[in-house]
C-alpha cells in the first residue's frame, strides 16, 4: 500500500495485487506500461510470474523486486526474461529511477498526450518511428489514416473523445467528412488490433459521445 501511493503521488497510475494468480492474470491481459514483481508472494513465486508472462509473450518490462541479494537470484530472474532487479530494502529515489530507465526502454510513461518511439498493449506493438503496427509478431496493414487515428488515441488514452475532434485533429478543419467517417475506420481499426471486433477491449465506444482508448 505505501509503495502504490507513493507512486500514485509521482503522478503514476497503479493497479495493485497482493497475491500471485491475482498478479499474473492482471499482467497477461497487457495495457501496462510497467510491471514491479515480487520474488515472494503468497499463491506462488514471482519467478515463475516472470516466466510465464513472458511464454505467453507479455513484452511489458518487469523490474523484480527481492528481499535476496544472491549474484545467482538476480540473474536468474534476468535469465527468465526480468529487465531489472532491485533488492530491498531500497530507496524510493532508486526504485523511481529504474522505473524511468524501464519506460524510456519500453513504452510511454509520461502523460496522454504524448508518445514515445514505441508502445505496446496486449499483444499488439506500434512503432511510430517506423509507422509500423505488428499483432502476436505479425506485421498489421494500416492505412495513413488508420495509423494516425490509432496513434491519436494512444497519445490520449483514458481520454473520452468525441467524433469532432477526432476529424478535427485526425482528418482536418478542411477536409470536410462526416461524423460516419470516424465511425468506419474505428470499425475498419478494430478488425485489425483486437481479439474480438464485436466486443473491443481497447477502442471503447462512449455512448452519445465517441470512443475512449484503454491499453
Amino acid at each position: 500500500m505505501t509503495l502504490t501511493d507513493r507512486l500514485m503521488a509521482e503522478g503514476y497510475e497503479v493497479d495493485s495485487a497482493t497475491d500471485a494468480p491475482t498478479g499474473l492474470e492482471a499482467a497477461s491481459t497487457g495495457g501496462f506500461d510497467a510491471i514491479l514483481l515480487d520474488v515472494m508472494l503468497p499463491g506462488g513465486n514471482g519467478m515463475d510470474i516472470c516466466r510465464t508472462l513472458r511464454q505467453r509473450g507479455v513484452t511489458t518490462p518487469i523490474l523484480m523486486l527481492t528481499a535476496r541479494g544472491q549474484v545467482v537470484d538476480r540473474v536468474v530472474g534476468l535469465k527468465l526474461g526480468a529487465d531489472d532487479y532491485l533488492v530491498k530494502p531500497f530507496e524510493m529515489a532508486e526504485l523511481l529511477a529504474r522505473i524511468e530507465a524501464l519506460l524510456r526502454r519500453g513504452g510511454p510513461s509520461a502523460p496522454s498526450g504524448t508518445t514515445t518511439e514505441a508502445f505496446r498493449f496486449g499483444d499488439v506493438t506500434v512503432d511510430f518511428r517506423r509507422a509500423e503496427v505488428t499483432k502476436a509478431g505479425e506485421a498489421v496493414e494500416l492505412s495513413a489514416r488508420e495509423f494516425k487515428l490509432l496513434r491519436y488515441f494512444v497519445e490520449h488514452r483514458g481520454a473520452a473523445l468525441s467524433r469532432d475532434e477526432l476529424l478535427n485533429e485526425v482528418w482536418g478543419y478542411n477536409a470536410m467528412p462526416s461524423t460516419r467517417t470516424v465511425d468506419v475506420h474505428v470499425a475498419w481499426l478494430r478488425q485489425k488490433i483486437e481479439d474480438n471486433a464485436r466486443h473491443p477491449q481497447y477502442i471503447l465506444t462512449v455512448h452519445g459521445l465517441g470512443y475512449k482508448f484503454v491499453g
